[in-house]
């Protein structure tokens, strides 16, 4: 139907009626697998009430389709490229858009799934195609670092009169009943991205636990865990010592504090000295392995995460160890960080593939925002991309979400979106729907506000709908 009809005037059918009848077929169809996913690239000249209707689309189909799963999100894994990676030098290339747009980049590559391509810097990537999908049209227009990461990190706007939990939060927070490992449940390698990716108004119960370190190191010496210049069988006798000396708590076993305390001392050992240290000792993994993954850091984190997964962690995040924020510099950044991610990202891919973890193991990457088509050639730039929140790239992968697919298209020169827009709440909303969490409930908070764990569009949230199309 065009947006010139005037269905309103045909017959005895109101046009809000029509659109709810539409959206509700729609919905079915999808569903049913009778219509592709392309037929839903609704142009951006269509009205809000033509958009609203295909967002209910959407979000009804992909409740169908998450509902119908065996199979949910168990564990996450986020690679975050913090500063914002370009789209154009990676997995959105534009080689027709010339030197102007390109500059010494340009050469793409075919992928294992005929019709997607990739930079050349991403040999390995466009081996495992058929495990991922690219969103090539995500969008929120905003060009701060901090307010672009808040937006990404919490699928809310920023500015507002609370600070909202990060996504890794708020899925520990509804997967705390299910999760009883001896790891802290929210990790990040090796350091925090920041507050807007941390516990928001939860409270420190739901803050990420860092790690520090270096997983490539001889020894990946985790803070709190591995004491450094301390051995494994030092720090045995420090613990036996300390309970032959422990007189008070010998005598006050019984006491219920105690008993408490005496319980969190027992993780927190186990922890340190047993199975839960186990997990970050990388060299337990086989040589040719942990040379898949790349011999770097993170290649090596990426290893970790895999492990952290195998150790029932719901909400892992991998902090880039290297900017992305490439005002200057660009192309000699892009030519020594790209190969890492390349390697590092498709060995975890295939690793949990082979592993029969990907299923239950969601993977996304992606920065804040992407970068600027057009390159900055003059002084002080000399060839660098800045900012770009309008239209960039992110990859997603397992955790009920199908491979070897591409949700929406930028225009020719990668700078806006031509089709399907995707915001961070139908991002983030696909993925609490296929973890099992309510996107619509609400989170304590101490001021006691009414606050969800998204917004719906009445609050400001925008949205053209969850991404029904890889579910």
């Amino acid at each position: 139907m065009s947006a010139n009809q005037q269905p309103d005037k045909q017959g005895c059918v109101s046009r809000r009626e029509l659109m709810q009848r539409g959206a509700l077929g729609a919905a079915g169809m999808i569903a049913a697998g009778s219509l592709t996913s392309r037929v839903f690239a609704a142009p951006a000249k269509w009205d809000p009430k033509q958009l609203a209707a295909w967002k209910a689309s959407r979000d009804a189909a992909a409740k169908v389709k998450a509902n119908a799963k065996k199979i949910k999100a168990k564990s996450v894994i986020q690679i975050f490229l913090w500063g914002g990676m370009s789209q154009n030098d990676t997995w959105d290339p534009k080689p027709a858009s010339g030197y102007e747009y390109m500059g010494e980049f340009g050469k793409v590559i075919p992928t294992n799934v005929p019709g997607i391509e990739l930079d050349a810097l991403f040999p390995y990537l466009a081996k495992q195609a058929d495990k991922y999908c690219l969103i090539r049209s995500m969008t929120h227009g905003n060009n701060g670092h901090e307010t672009a990461a808040y937006l990404m990190q919490t699928g809310h706007a920023p500015g507002g009169r609370l600070s909202y939990p990060s996504v890794g939060a708020v899925f520990t927070f509804f997967k705390k009943d299910q999760y009883k490992g001896l790891l802290p449940p929210y990790i990040v390698m090796l350091e925090a991205a920041g507050r807007f990716a941390e516990e928001g108004f939860l409270g420190p119960a739901y803050k990420p636990f860092p790690t520090g370190g270096d997983p490539n190191a001889a020894r990946f010496e985790v803070q709190g865990i591995i004491n450094r210049g301390i051995d494994d069988r030092r720090q045995t006798a420090r613990r036996q010592l300390l309970d032959k000396v422990n007189l008070v708590g010998f005598g006050l076993a019984e006491v219920p504090v105690m008993a408490a305390v005496d319980t969190a001392e027992q993780k927190a050992y186990g922890l340190i000295l047993g199975s839960g240290k186990e997990v970050f000792n990388l060299n337990n993994e086989p040589a040719a392995l942990r040379d898949r993954y790349g011999r770097n850091t993170f290649g090596q984190e990426c290893l970790a995460a895999r492990r952290m997964v195998e150790a029932g962690v719901p909400y892992i995040t991998i902090s880039f160890p290297g900017g992305w924020d490439t005002h200057s510099n660009h192309f000699p950044t892009m030519r020594r960080q790209c190969p890492w991610l390349d390697q590092g990202l498709a060995a975890l891919l295939e690793d949990l593939s082979d592993r029969k973890l990907l299923d239950s193991t969601l993977v996304w990457c992606t920065g804040e925002f992407g970068r600027t088509c057009k390159i900055s050639w003059e002084p002080p730039w000399n060839g660098g991309r800045h900012h770009w929140g309008a239209c960039f790239t992110v990859l997603v992968a397992g955790g009920g979400f199908k491979g070897g697919r591409v949700v929406g298209a930028s225009d020719a020169k990668g700078e806006y979106v031509k089709e399907r827009p995707v915001y961070p709440a139908d991002l983030l909303g696909s993925f609490y729907l296929l973890a099992g969490i309510d996107a619509a409930a609400k989170l304590p908070n101490p001021l006691g506000f009414d606050a969800h764990v998204l917004d719906t569009e009445n609050e400001g949230m925008k949205s053209a709908g969850m991404l029904e199309e890889i579910m």
